[in-house]
């Protein structure tokens, strides 16, 4: 339960987690402090300064009992309203139950405190009848004595001062911290949009490390795995332009010298093997070559999908095509294209029917292609991706290519940073989808 409280409350992103980890202690600390000045500074405080006007009224009660004169009560409250800010009056024959009850709070709790210590005598406190004053009448054996005293002598301004001060310093503190935070986080972002742009075979050559010792150092290491892999690739396709440049020319020549020689069913039997070996060999170069050099444009994928759907169409395929309005994304054209012809005449070879339907979804763009074919069963849907792998109960050899369609669709797709998907078709035969980001 813990475990899964964590993880929904605790943020996601490493700038959130971060300033947690920066504001919580802040939070916690400013808590702790702010309990303790309230326990030993608030309460103390103000217990004093209720103790203070609690003994000025106990005096000046006292010095009523010992003149006992009424006369002279005027004389001794001009000495309070002089010298304590206490003014006061005196209700002859007024009971004090006949009075209005008065509100309670922190500061009338602590002044009744003080006022039951001092004079032992009933009384009450009414801090809301004038503003910023607080009113206390006190029974005397006969009459009230009506107090009014301002609120300063009874609370500190000290409370509001500590407590916008440690409000402002957090959130001065908080501030620096979110702009510190968020420059070390901004170098670890950009190395990951960096690392998704290079999955989806764009361009990251912009990039460079920055940051901390830890995020230059992965962003060092990035650029040095990015190098590779482009070498890597770059060797592999010279290394078949040659292949295929040293391959190719005994071929023309051995096609030549059959084409020369007089007819005979052996040579009917060579040019059939000859054909076939100049197709899987441009099958397999078609594959191996798979990102080549070509750079990513911004591509018109409705216009593409319509050539590609024209071309299979006149090859005798049925298909229907539907696109949601147009589609532009950024992704090598040819070898693009390639792919999409690739899956297409799959589905137009084992079919009578095909449908296409091509649409934007929340991050990436959806092309899904169902034909009504035999399909392919669910336990040899991954093995048809790998090289020269065919399925010899449902893709004959006289129909079928070389096995390299699916794997060149593939290598395409995940090179543009998305996937193909196999399941089974609504209409019984099989469904190819394609998931590629924008």
């Amino acid at each position: 339960m813990l475990k899964f409280l964590t993880k929904s409350f605790l943020p996601k992103s490493l700038l959130g987690r971060s300033l947690m980890i920066v504001v919580m202690p802040l939070v916690l600390l400013q808590v702790i402090a702010g309990y303790i000045f309230y326990e030993s500074h608030w309460r103390k405080v103000s217990l004093t300064l209720s103790r203070g006007v609690a003994g000025d009224i106990a005096s000046v009660i006292e010095l009523m009992r010992r003149e006992n004169g009424k006369n002279n009560f005027n004389l001794i409250f001009q000495v309070p309203a002089n010298h304590m800010g206490l003014s006061m009056s005196y209700s002859e024959g007024k009971i004090l139950s006949d009075m209005q009850p008065t509100a309670s709070g922190k500061m009338e709790e602590t002044l009744a405190k003080a006022l039951r210590e001092a004079t032992a005598r009933s009384f009450t406190i009414n801090s809301e009848k004038i503003d910023r004053h607080v009113v206390i009448d006190v029974q005397l054996s006969d009459g009230v004595l009506h107090v009014v005293t301002a609120r300063k002598r009874l609370f500190s301004t000290t409370t509001y001062i500590f407590l916008l001060w440690m409000v402002g310093s957090s959130l001065a503190l908080f501030a620096v911290a979110t702009i510190f935070m968020r420059n070390q986080v901004k170098p670890i972002r950009r190395l990951a949009e960096a690392a998704d742009e290079f999955g989806k075979g764009r361009d990251a050559s912009k990039f460079k490390p920055e940051g901390a010792t830890e995020v230059r150092q992965a962003a060092i290491a990035f650029i040095a795995m990015r190098e590779r892999i482009q070498r890597h690739i770059t060797q592999r396709t010279e290394m078949l332009a040659g292949v295929s440049h040293d391959l190719r020319t005994p071929l023309t020549r051995m096609k030549l010298q059959l084409e020369l020689a007089p007819e005979t069913s052996g040579l009917t039997n060579l040019r059939d093997d000859l054909s076939e070996m100049e197709t899987m060999l441009s099958g397999y170069l078609d594959f191996a070559k798979g990102e080549g050099g070509e750079k990513q444009v911004l591509t018109n994928l409705s216009n593409m999908l319509n050539i590609v759907v024209s071309q299979a169409r006149r090859k005798g395929g049925v298909i229907d095509l539907h696109v949601e309005g147009e589609i532009n994304v950024h992704v090598r054209p040819k070898v693009f294209k390639r792919s999409l012809i690739n899956l297409i005449d799959n589905a137009v070879r084992y079919a009578e029917h095909v449908s296409l339907r091509v649409g934007k979804r929340e991050s990436f763009v959806d092309i899904i292609i169902d034909d009504d074919g035999p399909g392919i069963p669910e336990e040899s849907r991954e093995d048809v991706f790998k090289p020269f792998f065919r399925i010899e109960e449902s893709r004959n050899l006289e129909t079928g290519g070389v096995g390299l369609g699916l794997s060149i669709a593939r290598d395409v797709v995940r090179g543009h940073g998305g996937e193909i998907i196999l399941d089974t078709s609504p209409v019984g035969g099989l469904r190819a989808r394609i998931r590629l980001p924008y």
